[in-house]
């Protein structure tokens, strides 16, 4: 596994109780899941940059 990937595993986790509180009605939750999924998709992003890498490395970084 990256080292992204286990970053990005995090974030989803951090963020759950925030998602919950948010289903239920919590204004304040649903702005910081809104922020914590912009820092998933950046982390996402950055792991697709490097399987990018691998794939044009073949399959080795």
């Amino acid at each position: 596994m990256t080292q992204n990937y286990e970053k990005l595993r995090q974030a989803v986790e951090a963020v759950r109780d925030d998602v919950d509180k948010a289903v239920k009605g919590n204004k304040a939750a649903t702005s910081r899941v809104r922020k914590s999924m912009q820092e998933v998709k950046a982390i996402a992003q950055e792991i697709r940059k490097e399987m990018l890498e691998m794939r044009d490395a073949g399959g080795t970084t």
